[in-house]
């Protein structure tokens, strides 16, 4: 009689110390939430964004891909400078450690019809100008026809724009500077000629040895 007053106490015990093996629900899901990674979406929302969060890339034209199992994110679309599309591709970097990027942004400045340009803008063109050691006419023309020359050997991949000074006088463009080879020289003589205003050029580009 007595041996069968302790089975009940002996199942109590051997139920409470198989439940006692089992890991409790909290626990297992912060197990999966340290093993879980971002998936591509995440990551293509994450770049968005950090880029429109910045003032100058807000705008911009950018298209943003991401591919989580490799690491890997790729930006396309177009951009006014050099130094845009080097921002977008750092900040891109930043939104997660060990991200590759791969840059497929095209720079293309802004063009501004003629129309648009104003004797205001004419005055910054013609600073800039100055500022580079380069000659500009009395004319909102001028100012205007540098303004795009220079836009176009900086959206040219073939055209080192930083090493050519571009000068127009009533419409006649001189080039100067130099350049790697004869196709960058004249690559950027073909720019200036078929740019619409521009009357005639003359290619005073020097070739590196």
């Amino acid at each position: 009689m007595q041996k069968l007053l302790f089975l009940p106490l002996i199942a109590v015990v051997l139920s409470s110390g198989v439940m006692g093996c089992e890991p409790r629900s909290s626990e297992r899901g912060t197990a999966e939430s340290k093993t879980a990674v971002s998936n591509s979406p995440d990551v293509e929302k994450s770049i968005k964004t950090i880029l429109e969060a910045d003032d100058q890339l807000r705008t911009a034209q950018i298209s943003v891909t991401a591919d989580a199992d490799k690491k890997e994110a790729t930006l396309s679309g177009t951009v006014e400078s050099e130094a845009l599309r080097s921002k977008a591709i750092e900040l891109a970097k930043s939104a997660q450690p060990g991200l590759t990027v791969n840059d497929k942004i095209d720079v293309k400045p802004l063009e501004i019809a003629r129309t648009d340009f104003t004797e205001d803008l004419a005055k910054k063109e013609l600073e800039k100008a100055k500022q580079a050691g380069e000659k500009l006419g009395g004319t909102i023309e001028d100012a205007w026809l540098h303004g795009k020359i220079l836009a176009k050997l900086v959206g040219n991949e073939k055209t080192p724009a930083r090493n050519i000074n571009v000068d127009v006088v009533k419409g006649v463009v001189t080039l100067r500077g130099s350049v790697s080879d004869a196709e960058q020289k004249s690559e950027a003589e073909k720019l200036a000629k078929e740019t619409e205003g521009v009357k005639s050029v003359k290619n005073q580009l020097k070739v590196n040895a």
